[in-house]
């Protein structure tokens, strides 16, 4: 067999040769000819008749082994569909697969076919060799590490060795078919693991061509087209065996069965994750994930105790809060009167109404919390350094090392073959390669970028519109929430504000109007990338990664960024007040309570994040839980000899190829809540460690019980969503330091503690009175008075003179009245000064950190090195011994042919020699 370059590709996937063929000729016996596709031998009925068991991994002679099943059903449309079947089933034996089918009259339903796929050893070895698939060649020699000291205390975490290390310790190198005898080959029927005989098949599958010999139509090829267009129903490779019990086949390993005891069921959540039998049993790609998201989970653990420290400090400083206090008197509060916070509709109100929020913004917006917020940024660094460094050793354990270069050499999507009509020489290869022209790839880039930008348009859109909302409810809420004697909900309004009212219904409607969007951009997100024609699947994730995650990030954190750096900002003063589209809208812009809009960012994410863990584990446990009880039903009242294994498999769900890509987005999405916003709600990390605990279970599950088993995938990291990180921890550093300086109210009472407060006494009282200016009522325009019967009982336009609002303004009657005072400026001094310093702060300690702790252990380093000396050393022992033996043949067979001849005197010696 040979492999086939670009330039005849088109007419065959390779060529076999005569051995081959005749080895598939010898097989005729056994296999179904293309002919008799659809019905069954007779000698098969007999067996079947017999009671063989159908829930079985293999063909109906026990010994090759079922690679891939390809299913379809005879409809109106079926004569052309059965000839596309035709063709393409002669081509795959053509390329060495060995069918075999299952009549429609064997299956459950009455109406569909399967068709078995194995893969003998000749295509297997061709395959890997092309796909520099990396196997063992030598047991490893380098000791195991020691015990750590204390370790007896995790051995209650811990599964049994045989789960954890599936598979002995070897060196490993890229498959070479003319060198079968160097590697450690005991039997070449389990030699290829079924995860690297089922990914070799699928490399086949996508690659084949279903139009006959003496007509080249490129787009007819590949089961993906042949899916799309209804000519198969599904392709998947198989399960090993039942979930809930182990196979009876000896032969068979159950893994699957392990991995649900061991792995997916939620009483396991205390255990460490059997990471190497997850790849062994799904492949890098999907092992690299799990891998990824139980060492975040395992961070969260210490980021969620210091949110809870510092929410506890909250709670036991709460009789210490003299600030809420002082709020709270009727001495105090009670006494000072604020100015309308809408026009017409909000009244005068007292500053003690808002007693019960501002001891629910002490439990967050406290002095722990400035420290949290540098913790959080050091954690960052720490989890993104030593995921490194767990990534590296992955990366060596599981052969991954040198392979992003293999991807992005060998996987080139079928799409981009198909798509692309140009040819050009490859510098590298020097052979002919398909390429998309310059201009055309400026023309898509192009439109993908405008449809990226009106989205994002769109969604900024979508927020002005919730913050219209806010304003224009506001005077709603106030207006019925006001204090009268004669209100019917004066209970309820004395627990929820308006401000609090209109924060929670905003939230709500922000995060349906989420949803929305999010269902619609993915649709257009994936259309887009396609459109764009990536070359290789790498460069095709990555892509649509970041659009994806550029969506998801205006969609979900606009409206905390709105909360936290614009509401409240840009609000004036009475007579001089500012309005969001200009005065003619009547939309006055939103003013923070006296405790700051810390509160409000909380609330805020609270709903959002909150809002969305809850839908995506309704998603993704509730709905497949009931599913999975009406099939689990019906799979176990079958008897195994008449529901057969790829017939279990094939109702279970298909296993999209953006799968993981969603999974990925919805824990980076997470991440983004517990950085960005943190310094709001240092509870974010508690939320975020219950709901992962919950995720990984809920995953195993759905991979073990739910899914088919997916085509097994190489992956050397977690691709670009490790930037994506990065960029999210230095914008966190940012935000959560313009939190603490902008959003909260800690900057302006530090201010006030150390520099304004009366006598010598360190202490926060007077500081409201001292953080709240007068306001001359006399002086407000007609347009923001209150209307006629709005005003309070209380409110006596006689004895009241002046109103109460949040700035540092010259009072009524100074020579610069409304205009800022000189506190205002030493607190925005404080301000910048503090975002400089905790900025720098975590920046240094954040890149001594990175480079204090190297990405790859020096134990990975040493074993790489040793791997690689190995190989050369054994390649090069190799092939000297084989050319030794080859020197050694040709010599004694010319030595015997000059034997022939009587003027040969040495003869005896030459014989002895070679004896």
């Amino acid at each position: 067999m040979k492999r086939i370059t670009g330039k005849t590709k088109e007419a065959t996937l390779i060529e076999m040769t005569n051995t081959l063929d005749s080895q598939i000729e010898g097989n005729n016996g056994s296999i179904n000819s293309i002919s008799d596709r659809g019905t069954q031998l007779p000698g098969h009925r007999e067996i079947d008749k017999l009671g063989q068991n159908r829930d079985s991994v293999y063909f109906r002679d026990g010994v090759r082994r079922i690679d891939f099943v390809l299913s379809y059903i005879d409809d109106k449309d079926g004569d052309k569909k059965a000839e596309r079947r035709r063709e393409f089933e002669a081509n795959l034996e053509k390329a060495g697969l060995e069918l075999e089918t299952e009549d429609k009259s064997e299956s459950d339903d009455r109406k569909t076919y399967y068709l078995k796929i194995h893969a003998p050893w000749e295509v297997l070895a061709t395959y890997a060799d092309v796909l520099k698939i990396k196997v063992p060649f030598k047991a490893s020699d380098i000791p195991k590490a020691r015990e750590v000291p204390l370790e007896w205390l995790t051995h209650p975490f811990r599964l049994p060795d045989n789960i954890m290390r599936p598979e002995p310790d070897y060196f490993t190198a890229p498959f070479d078919k003319s060198k079968v005898d160097f590697f450690l080959i005991d039997d070449k029927d389990t030699f290829f693991p079924p995860s690297t005989r089922n990914r070799i098949v699928y490399y086949i599958l996508t690659r084949c061509p279903y139009y006959k010999e003496d007509r080249i139509e490129k787009d007819k090829t590949g089961i993906k087209r042949l899916l799309n267009n209804g000519t198969y129903t599904s392709a998947y490779p198989l399960h090993d065996c039942k979930y809930w019990k182990k196979a009876q086949d000896m032969q068979c390993e159950s893994e699957r069965y392990h991995l649900y005891k061991n792995w997916a069921r939620f009483l396991c959540f205390y255990k460490e994750q059997p990471l190497n039998l997850i790849k062994k049993y799904y492949g890098e790609k999907i092992g690299i994930y799990f891998a990824w998201l139980g060492f975040y989970t395992e961070m969260l653990f210490f980021a969620a105790v210091m949110g809870v420290i510092c929410f506890v400090y909250g709670v036991l400083s709460y009789e210490d809060n003299i600030t809420s206090k002082e709020i709270c008197d009727p001495e105090i509060g009670g006494m000072i009167v604020m100015c309308p916070l809408c026009d017409k509709k909000c009244s005068y109100w007292k500053l003690n109404s808002t007693c019960l929020s501002s001891w629910q913004s002490h439990l967050f917006d406290n002095e722990g919390t400035v420290f949290f917020a540098i913790f959080m940024g050091i954690w960052v660094t720490l989890f993104l350094e030593f995921w490194k460094r767990r990534q590296a050793r992955l990366e060596y354990e599981w052969d991954l090392v040198d392979f992003e270069e293999e991807q992005q050499q060998l996987q080139i999507r079928p799409e981009y073959e198909l798509k692309c009509t140009g040819r050009r020489l490859n510098r590298i290869t020097q052979e002919m390669e398909p390429y998309l022209p310059f201009p055309s790839k400026c023309a898509r880039f192009c439109l993908s970028g405008a449809t990226v930008l009106f989205w994002t348009c769109l969604i900024v859109a979508c927020i002005m519109g919730v913050i219209a909302y806010r304003l224009a409810v506001y005077a709603a809420f106030a207006s019925v929430m006001k204090d009268s004697p004669t209100s019917k909900i004066q209970l309820v309004g004395s627990l929820i504000t308006p401000q609090l009212a209109t924060s929670v219904t905003a939230s709500c409607i922000n995060f349906v109007i989420i949803l929305i969007l999010n269902f619609l951009y993915e649709q257009v997100a994936i259309w887009i990338t396609d459109m764009e024609i990536p070359k290789t699947h790498l460069e095709y994730e990555n892509k649509l990664t970041m659009k994806m995650f550029m969506f998801q990030f205006v969609n979900y954190y606009s409206s905390c960024f709105y909360v936290a750096f614009f509401k409240g900002k840009f609000v004036g003063y009475p007579g001089n007040y500012t309005y969001m589209f200009g005065k003619w809208s009547k939309l006055r812009n939103e003013e923070c309570a006296p405790g700051g809009c810390l509160i409000e960012l909380t609330t805020q994410l609270l709903i959002v994040m909150a809002g969305k863990q809850m839908v995506g584990n309704v998603q993704e446990a509730l709905l497949p839980l009931l599913r999975n009880w009406w099939g689990s039903r019906k799979g176990r009242s079958h008897p195994e000899s008449t529901y057969s294994r790829w017939e279990q498999d094939h109702d279970l769900q298909n296993f999209s190829q953006f799968g993981l890509f969603y999974e990925y987005l919805e824990m980076v999405i997470q991440f983004g809540f517990i950085t960005l916003f943190v310094a709001s709600f240092p509870l974010a990390p508690l939320l975020a460690l219950f709901n992962n605990i919950l995720e990984v279970r809920v995953d195993a599950w759905k991979f073990t019980t739910q899914f088919r088993r997916p085509v097994a995938a190489k992956a050397r990291n977690i691709g670009a969503w490790e930037e994506i990180l990065n960029v999210v921890a230095i914008l966190s550093v940012v935000t959560n330091a313009f939190i603490m300086a902008f959003t909260s109210d800690m900057i302006p009472r530090l201010v006030y503690l150390y520099t304004y407060r009366p006598g010598r006494e360190a202490t926060m009282s007077g500081y409201i009175t001292n953080s709240l200016s007068f306001y001359n009522i006399s002086q407000i325009p007609e347009d923001n008075l209150p209307e006629a019967g709005e005003n309070p009982s209380w409110f006596n336009s006689s004895t009241i003179t002046t109103c109460r609002y949040r700035d540092y303004r010259y009072p009524p009657g100074h020579e610069n009245q409304y205009t800022h005072t000189m506190q205002f400026w030493h607190i925005l001094a404080a301000k910048l000064a503090f975002i400089i310093i905790m900025e720098h702060v975590v920046f240094v300690v954040k890149f001594f950190v990175a480079w204090l702790i190297p990405d790859v252990p020096a134990e990975v380093k040493a074993r790489i090195k040793r791997e690689r000396f190995l190989v050369q050393e054994y390649l090069h022992n190799y092939e000297v011994e084989k050319l030794k033996m080859q020197l050694s043949q040709s010599f004694c067979l010319s030595t015997e042919t000059a034997s022939l001849l009587p003027s040969s005197p040495s003869k005896h010696q030459v014989l002895t020699e070679c004896i």
